[in-house]
């Protein structure tokens, strides 16, 4: 089948690349012309493990190709995907300039009967307003079609490739047959396609990672309320994560929830709520605590040196929103580094793969270590932002022999209290008893 898929970010990028490899000739339009050259040439543009092995080979095999031009991209294109960025407006709605702008281009130059599927995450509604925008020039017939992505970044080609489920909004049997035989390679194990009216599905993304977000809050919430009572969050999640009505995922608390989804869904939840005059009072406070719990841990830093920062080397472990992306998004890390910074302390880092992103935001206010025991040199305290496998299992003897002093922050809960209090460290964490 012949596919166009309009934005070559992460969403599109892999989206383009995952059909190819099922046999699709894909062709990806953008109007970057220098991501475009690059990725024409075989270069990579974002950090998704798995990922170039299949760009790579479909690139090779001719069944992925990139251009700037849209009548080009999307000749003889059965179904057009919009992959296309939704930026969140400054009331918290998401910006649809990109996706009714390319809609409202599609309608002239559409030759036949043609399936438009909105791939971002959208806002009910918006499918309406992209046939609004298509039909007054189209000639042919079209349908529009929601299919809304359940991509985690770091594990997105397997999330592409064996869905749980995939999300299809349409009333078009016509479209639905299409969709069926498009998506027929992906669910062959049975998982399902659910299909359901546009609406429908343009609420269900939403409401999928606000559930989730809102898992992630409430558990920090239960965290900081072990701190206080002297309980321990690792027992509590053990405990009520065995409860198959509640499930073990999403229920490791620490520094917040950040990247390019959850803060900007729930935001647009929140708005479409607040169009129709319906207060979705706990998408409030998910929003609120989870801004606070961002930095929780640096209250602690602040205390152990006697609110006096001036001078001191701090090594923040993780710079990306979550482990195997280039993404730092919302991330909790730059947070906590500004309130570092602000406070006249020395910052070092490393990340395996998000510095670059970084310096382009912080320059030389900071510096980039190739490795974690680098950035720990001399360094007052580590500081644990991102949860990279990497970090998990350090060698605790060589870095102490770095060290300043035996002091570690941890806003991800990785290392185990008695070993820190056998190994002599003093040690913070989320949700746990301190080690001092």
């Amino acid at each position: 089948m012949k596919i166009a898929v309009v934005g070559t970010g992460y969403v599109g990028l892999v989206t383009g690349t995952c059909f190819a490899e099922t046999g699709n000739n894909v062709t990806c339009v953008d109007i970057d012309k220098e991501k475009v050259a690059k990725l024409s040439r075989g270069e990579i543009t974002i950090y998704e493990p798995g990922l170039e092995t299949l760009f790579q080979r479909n690139i090779h095999q001719g069944r992925l190709q990139f251009t700037t031009n849209l009548e080009q991209g999307i000749e003889g294109a059965k179904i057009i995907f919009l992959a296309l960025p939704t930026p969140p407006g400054e009331d918290g709605s998401a910006d649809l300039k990109y996706v009714l702008g390319v809609a409202e281009a599609l309608g002239p130059i559409l030759k036949d009967y043609t399936v438009i599927v909105d791939k971002s995450t959208v806002p009910v509604g918006t499918s309406e307003k992209v046939r609004s925008r298509i039909a007054p020039n189209a000639k042919v017939e079209f349908d529009v079609v929601s299919n809304p992505e359940f991509l985690r970044e770091g594990v997105a080609v397997e999330d592409f490739m064996k869905p749980e489920r995939v999300v299809i909004g349409t009333n078009s049997a016509k479209a639905r047959k299409i969709m069926e035989t498009l998506y027929a390679p992906f669910v062959r194990q049975g998982n399902p396609l659910v299909f359901m009216d546009e609406r429908s599905a343009e609420l269900t993304k939403y409401a999928a990672n606000s559930f989730l977000a809102t898992k992630i809050t409430f558990m920090n919430e239960i965290a900081n309320l072990c701190e206080l009572l002297g309980a321990d969050v690792d027992s509590v999640r053990k405990g009520i994560g065995t409860d198959s009505r509640i499930g073990k995922r999403f229920l490791f608390p620490g520094i917040g929830y950040g990247g390019s989804c959850f803060p900007k869904d729930v935001q647009a939840l929140v708005k479409s709520s607040d169009e129709v005059k319906y207060d979705f009072k706990i998408l409030d406070a998910v929003m609120e605590v989870n801004e606070s719990q961002k930095t929780k841990l640096m209250a602690r830093v602040k205390e152990f040196f006697n609110n006096n920062l001036k001078g001191k080397t701090i090594a923040v472990w993780g710079l990306s929103f979550k482990p195997h992306t280039d993404d730092i998004r919302e991330a909790p890390a730059l947070e906590n580094i500004h309130e570092l910074l602000d406070a006249g302390a020395v910052v070092k880092t490393h990340d395996p793969e998000a510095m670059n992103n970084v310096k382009r935001i912080l320059g030389e206010r900071i510096t980039y270590c190739e490795n974690p025991y680098e950035a720990a040199t001399n360094a007052d305290a580590i500081f644990i932002a991102t949860e990279w496998p990497e970090f998990r299992t350090p060698d605790f003897d060589k870095l102490a022999s770095c060290l300043k002093g035996k002091v570690i922050f941890d806003g991800r809960n990785l290392y185990d209290l008695q070993q820190m209090k056998e190994l002599g460290y003093t040690y913070f964490s989320i949700g746990r008893q301190a080690i001092i």
